[in-house]
């Protein structure tokens, strides 16, 4: 049992098994029991659903809170945990909002219905638990060997929230997609949906022979998870700018992520209402990225503080947003 003691990315090896174990726990629970037949999910459901997944979450950051007060946990750059990992997480959580327009565009592209898209993206997170954790390891031995690389992070975000604020969002066409279009001409894809399944084996229309096909569901959900890969470019620098602990950073993350596939179902239908909380979030990045060149050439910002701006900026941006879309109708079915 010595090995659940050995240090892994600054952590034991246990810390990292127990975080790993809920994850699965919860992808267990909901594919093979929220969602172990065809099941639409609607909006009240997914708005209780997601309710579950942030109380989860603000479990874990209550355990972040005890395990460093007790002394157990530490992190590898002396910040704040607590601070570090409850804005990252409504960091990553806002950022997913605003690639849910995207996602629902995917699915409407491979016309797959809604009672298969709740699956899709559940199995989604498993290449998202990968890909984020490749992309965080490799940010945080960037940062551990060339410290500069955290002004190139905070000159992307800062650059990036600029953009965001000034250039109009331009139509997003699905199939001019590369991996949709490196798909189509390198495998084999059914024309048509079988219910759940990702992969068929069909008769060959040149050969005659059975051979492995691909859905449109898994097509779709290759491209949810590129897509997720292209969102994390934001989501990874921001948060390695608040914290440099590979801990805290991949919790604060994968929290996020869990709950969106839950409340994907209430933000499709009210995205046009939060129409605002782009420009809050534009703002929120450039003040991380403004606080990387603080820190990285005067010291540490207070935690709290930042902690307290960055939830000010986006509970402006969601209240003034419903007051200016006040009265407006839910899109989708209720």
């Amino acid at each position: 049992m010595e090995f659940l003691f050995l240090i892994f990315l600054s952590k034991p090896v246990w810390m990292w098994l127990v975080f790993l174990a809920i994850v699965i726990t919860l992808m267990v629970f909901d594919l093979g029991v929220l969602n172990k037949g065809d099941h639409e999910l609607g909006v009240a459901e997914s708005l209780k659903l997601s309710a579950f997944y942030i109380f989860i979450a603000i479990l874990f950051g209550g355990y972040i809170w005890w395990a460093w007060s007790s002394g157990t946990l530490v992190t590898s750059d002396g910040t704040n945990p607590v601070a570090a990992y409850f804005q990252g997480y409504i960091i990553e959580k806002v950022l997913s909002i605003d690639n849910v327009f995207v996602i629902s565009l995917i699915f409407g592209y491979f016309a797959i219905p809604r009672k298969y898209q709740y699956r899709a993206l559940v199995w989604g997170i498993i290449g998202v638990i990968i890909l984020r954790g490749i992309m965080i390891a490799i940010g945080a031995e960037l940062i551990s060997t060339y410290a500069w690389v955290t002004l190139v992070f905070a000159a992307f975000l800062a650059f990036t929230g600029i953009k965001m604020l000034v250039v109009p969002e331009g139509d997003t066409d699905v199939s001019k997609n590369p991996v949709v279009k490196f798909v189509s001409r390198h495998m084999n894809v059914t024309k048509d949906l079988h219910g759940q399944k990702f992969f068929v084996r069909a008769p060959h229309p040149t050969t005659g022979k059975l051979v492995l096909f691909a859905t449109p569901l898994f097509v779709a959900l290759l491209v949810i998870n590129v897509a997720d890969l292209i969102f994390a470019v934001d989501s990874v620098p921001a948060i390695f700018l608040i914290t440099t602990d590979t801990f805290i950073v991949y919790t604060a993350n994968i929290m996020a992520i869990l709950g969106l596939r839950a409340l994907y179902f209430a933000l499709a239908a009210l995205v046009h209402r939060f129409h605002y909380l782009k420009y809050a979030l534009a703002v929120v990045l450039i003040f991380i990225g403004l606080k990387g060149f603080y820190s990285y050439f005067f010291g540490k910002f207070d935690p709290y503080l930042s902690l307290a701006i960055t939830v000010g900026i986006i509970a402006s941006g969601i209240f003034y947003s419903l007051w200016k879309t006040r009265g407006q109708p839910l899109e989708g079915r209720p």
